[in-house]
């Protein structure tokens, strides 16, 4: 019978190729917000007796990345009038290839690696490494600096996972920490985002080459 853990793994891997097949900003965002809250439930699930820790964790993840952080993007697409990914540097279709070369990759790679008995045959590892390479892959090859955040949140929500195998040992302040830093970026990229707004009500990051100081 498959566990109730590796169900929400995949459709975090799905979710995954959702965010870089589709042009639809709109959806992306959702998609992304759909994620995180998909991981919000995961460490109920592989660490059901470990306390008040894992539920603060939980509510704090479902919080921020499943709510927060996917409502101020969606409030910044409205402001700024755009609904579409336009010519991304690497297609949509070269994008999904691309991702699923990498999951691929990972499943293999994660089986060669000597984990905690509790964790071999799960999915935990390759949907880690799966869900960074799509973050990744969405961070550096969209031009919209909001699909950039989204690629931002996806590549940290890949860490989020990994984490899940050393949660008995990672102090809680690490894991506010990881969520520390996604403030951070997202804090950012807010920056860089209002400031080509205003220097040329676009958000398409390949007019930064034009800013001069």
């Amino acid at each position: 019978m498959t566990h109730p853990v590796d169900i929400l793994l995949v459709v975090v891997i799905l979710l995954n190729f959702l965010v870089l097949g589709t042009p639809a900003l709109r959806m992306t965002i959702r998609a992304a917000a759909l994620q995180g809250a998909v991981l919000a439930v995961l460490p109920l699930l592989v660490h059901r007796g470990f306390g008040w820790r894992v539920a603060a964790i939980a509510i704090a993840t479902m919080g921020i990345k499943g709510i927060l952080i996917p409502g101020l993007l969606e409030k910044a697409m409205r402001d700024i009038h755009i609904r579409h990914e336009v010519e991304p540097y690497v297609g949509f279709v070269p994008s999904l290839f691309l991702c699923a070369v990498g999951t691929g990759l990972a499943i293999l790679f994660a089986g060669n690696l000597p984990l905690a008995p509790e964790h071999v045959g799960t999915l935990l590892v390759p949907a880690s490494l799966a869900t960074l390479l799509s973050g990744f892959l969405v961070l550096t090859t969209r031009r919209k600096a909001i699909s950039q955040v989204v690629g931002y949140l996806i590549l940290e929500n890949g860490i989020f996972i990994f984490g899940q195998l050393l949660i008995e040992a990672m102090p809680f302040l690490v894991e506010a920490g990881v969520l520390l830093d996604l403030f951070v970026g997202i804090f950012i990229m807010g920056i860089v985002i209002n400031h080509i707004r205003q220097e040329f009500s676009s958000l398409d990051t390949e007019l930064l080459s034009e800013l001069k100081d």
